[in-house]
């Protein structure tokens, strides 16, 4: 059984690198062309769009890996089938419970890996490509058009409003305004300070501030060089607020969606977000599972660019099913775990259902 294992796996593994590699190489290409443009009217130079490129390729493989998987590992059974190995193999002793059991294995280390890459490699390079884009263009990393936050006392009955304009390559706020209001919804004052930043227990450190309070028939003005805040607002949630989801991890995502619950906001399309992330890593596992029936396909039925084909049809529609669900569970109100869930286990049966037929009429 360690000889069929290592067969199966080094023949899988290297074809599914290999795919992940092409895939890669020609986004590294397109990532190229688009940030030399960009790069080009900023004034950088073409080192800092090879770099920019770079920085985008971990997120491309948490993006791609699993249809890698998916294409990599139709290849190699299929050519295992076309050679009669893979008969071989079943001659020999390698029933189909046996073979499910190596292929999930295989499929639950592909997991591992985009977990790791998705939730510590590919947030890190895409804060270092926001930062290093920012630098090349002005000092300011793009937001999302800016966000609006609420924040409220346990005690005391005030909350408050606080809306960010953008985001410095530093992590400095920039154009940053506190709205407080008391417990009947009265407006009693507002900070508006040119940049603030946030530590991870949520002081607030402000700068260059203009405060403005309402009272019973008067308005005061003043102006502060600098002034501190203190809310339950840390760092990790402006920044998800602020930052493009991409560069959050599973944690930090969950984490905004409760402070969004929280504080009675819509939470629907980050819990969304959250659970998609969530079952990414298992799409490996299913992405296998699919492949597992072309190994159980006789030659004739199809040379291996044409199964090479099919999984890459495969692989494409399970992408566009799961962006569609999101996007339906977004309009609908539906249940964000189930809508997240709900394409991984459709194609999960799928498989199955094909491997059950293939094993007993073919």
């Amino acid at each position: 059984m360690k000889t069929v294992r290592r067969l199966l796996y080094s023949d899988i593994v290297s074809s599914v690198f290999f795919v992940a590699l092409a895939f890669l190489s020609l986004f590294y290409f397109i990532d190229f062309v688009e940030e030399l443009d960009r790069m080009s009217r900023a004034g950088a130079g073409a080192g800092r769009a090879a770099l920019l490129a770079l920085l985008e390729l971990p997120g491309h493989f948490y993006e791609l890996f699993p249809i890698a998987v998916l294409i990599g590992s139709i290849y190699a059974l299929a050519r295992m089938a076309q050679s009669s190995e893979f008969t071989i193999l079943r001659t020999g002793g390698l029933g189909p419970g046996r073979a499910l059991a190596l292929l999930a294995t295989l499929g639950l280390a592909f997991a591992a890996l985009t977990f790791a890459v998705g939730d510590y490699a590919a947030p890190w390079f895409e804060r270092q490509a926001e930062l290093t884009r920012a630098v090349a263009t002005g000092g300011v990393a793009p937001s999302r058009g800016g966000a609006w936050l609420k924040d409220r006392e346990v005690q005391g009955g005030r909350s408050y409003s606080i809306h960010v304009k953008q985001a410095s390559a530093n992590g400095e706020l920039r154009q940053v305004r506190i709205f407080e209001f008391d417990a009947t919804g009265g407006l009693l004052s507002r900070l508006a300070a040119a940049s603030a930043s946030v530590d991870g227990k949520g002081l607030w450190r402000l700068h260059d501030v203009q405060r403005t309070r309402w009272s019973v028939g008067k308005i005061s003005d003043e102006t502060l060089v600098e002034s501190a805040w203190q809310s339950s607002l840390t760092s990790g949630v402006v920044a998800a607020a602020v930052l493009p989801p991409n560069t959050m991890t599973t944690t930090e995502l969950y984490r905004y969606t409760q402070h969004l619950s929280a504080q009675e906001q819509s939470a629907q399309a980050y819990q969304i977000q959250f659970w998609q992330r969530a079952f990414k890593p298992l799409a490996c596992l299913v992405m296998v599972a699919l492949a597992l029936p072309f190994a159980y396909l006789h030659a004739r039925g199809g040379g291996i660019s044409f199964k090479v084909f099919g999984g890459i049809m495969l692989g494409i529609s399970f992408s566009l099913l799961n962006s569609l669900a999101g996007h339906l569970g977004l309009l609908q109100d539906l249940t964000p775990w189930a809508v997240a869930g709900a394409p991984s286990m459709l194609y999960l049966l799928m498989s199955l259902a094909a491997f059950g037929w293939l094993v007993r009429y073919r």
